[in-house]
């Protein structure tokens, strides 16, 4: 994980992961590090253009792990009660925000705002663009597959994922709008992103 979480998100990542492996199980912490695989080659894919943008983020700190992982951690431990579907959505919508957010910014024309519906910069908060709303759910359908390997979900409850990973990413961008007026931070509106996408999961 070196270059890509500094010390205090590595150690707060290590953490995350035995809880998950402890109070979930296998399956849950292979999932998570399924999501980890996943932002990591979005992250880095195209990283010299979004190097010249001035927007690739090389290594991510403990309040990034804290907003994407306390969520899910949470729900693995609940998951006798509450059963995987939250856990799995969870990290369907932090995953389809993730891949949102960072193939969004590669896309030719700007974004376009929740707030005034008007264009703005690459990586603004509370913005949408094509290719990243294709990307969001290009991210929830990669963890509806994993979660179909790894808990053998039926088709339906991957079509769940799917659509709860999509309006977390909605949610997520439509807070943003708050977020950019100075109303929480990136780390709040993620949290709020797998909070939606668990409460979808568990229709």
């Amino acid at each position: 994980m070196k270059g890509v979480l500094d010390r205090g998100g590595v150690f707060l990542a290590i953490f995350f992961g035995l809880v998950l492996f402890f109070m979930g199980g296998l399956a849950y912490l292979l999932l998570m590090l399924w999501f980890f695989a996943l932002a990591m080659f979005v992250t880095r894919y195209e990283y010299e253009i979004k190097r010249e943008m001035g927007l690739y983020e090389h290594e991510r700190g403990w309040e990034n792990v804290l907003s994407n992982g306390l969520l899910p951690s949470i729900l693995a431990a609940l998951s006798p009660t509450l059963g995987a579907m939250p856990f799995i959505c969870s990290l369907a919508a932090v995953t389809a925000y993730k891949f949102g957010s960072e193939i969004g910014v590669l896309e030719a024309d700007d974004p376009i705002s929740l707030f005034n519906f008007k264009k703005v910069k690459p990586w603004t908060s509370g913005a949408v663009s094509k290719i990243g709303t294709v990307g969001s759910l290009a991210g929830a359908v990669s963890i509806a597959f994993g979660a179909i390997i790894l808990f053998k979900i039926s088709a339906g409850q991957a079509i769940l994922v799917t659509i709860a990973g999509f309006v977390g990413c909605i949610v997520d961008s439509l807070v943003g709008v708050l977020e950019e007026r100075g109303i929480g931070t990136k780390g709040t509106t993620n949290f709020i992103c797998s909070l939606v996408g668990a409460m979808v999961g568990l229709i």
